[in-house]
């Protein structure tokens, strides 16, 4: 285990994930119809819905109740200061849009970080889903269910993609040409991931669209599993942790295929 970090901060980490795994779960089966409602406009001024704000409200109760004080940088609430030793990095729900339709690919991502994305020491992404759970630790490596994960080698005639390329429509149509399979799944922290187990061999965001709540906990996974995480040009990917940033991604897992895809930019 990390050396810097008291055990106290990842059993707290796992709390938060296991309770709104729960509340979540509980809402889709008791209340469906609930999820898609507009609440409020969050601290990122996108607008809140139902099932993002209840599962946040889960990790501000479980947060305020535990006996180690720690930051919250959040979706909805922003940053919310308690005089922590750590900040704690949620998005709540990332696919809500997935979540609210029924798409069975959604999660609960939480990093554990002080100032910067390159400062994370711990991370839990959570698929909702289907209970996967991918848990990382800075020098200790990436875990799928409690098993280690070191991204594969794959022929290049099965390459694999997911993008979103957003308004850069000169980019989405030389990709179309290429000899590449292409996804779209929606749901970044997860996408991330999929790139470390070796699902997928790139995830690439063209545009500056991906906030740090969406990739803090997946950024670690993939560099621990042996991956690469840069921006669209290929420049090593650096963020503040708060919500003013957003930037362009490549994940990949290998110099080679960052640079096949920075080229294209």
């Amino acid at each position: 285990m990390s050396e810097n970090m008291d055990e106290e901060f990842k059993i707290l980490a796992r709390e938060i994930i296991k309770k709104i795994d729960r509340k979540i779960r509980s809402t889709i089966k008791k209340e469906p119809y609930k999820l898609a409602k507009t609440i409020d406009i969050g601290a990122d001024g996108t607008p809140t819905k139902y099932i993002d704000k209840i599962a946040e409200n889960v990790a501000i109760k479980t947060i305020k109740n535990a006996e180690v004080s720690v930051d919250l940088l959040s979706e909805e609430a922003g940053f919310i200061d308690n005089d922590g030793e750590y900040l704690f990095v949620l998005d709540p729900v990332d696919g809500t849009r997935n979540a609210m339709r029924g798409i069975p690919f959604f999660s609960v991502s939480l990093a554990i970080g002080k100032k910067k994305l390159s400062d994370i020491e711990y991370g839990i992404v959570k698929n909702i889903a289907n209970k996967d759970e991918f848990i990382v630790e800075k020098h200790h490596g990436a875990f799928l269910n409690k098993k280690p994960v070191v991204i594969p080698d794959m022929p290049s005639s099965e390459i694999l993609y997911s993008i979103t390329l957003g308004k850069n429509k000169e980019a989405f149509a030389r990709y179309l040409t290429f000899p590449h399979t292409l996804r779209c799944f929606g749901c970044a922290s997860l996408e991330m991931c999929m790139v470390a187990t070796g699902a997928l061999d790139g995830y690439i965001v063209s545009h500056e669209h991906i906030r740090v709540i969406d990739i803090a906990a997946s950024t670690l996974f993939v560099r621990e599993a042996g991956g690469i995480v840069t921006d669209i040009k290929g420049k090593t990917l650096e963020m503040m942790l708060n919500l003013d940033e957003r930037v362009s991604i490549i994940a990949a897992g290998n110099p080679q295929v960052t640079r096949s895809i920075a080229k294209n930019f």
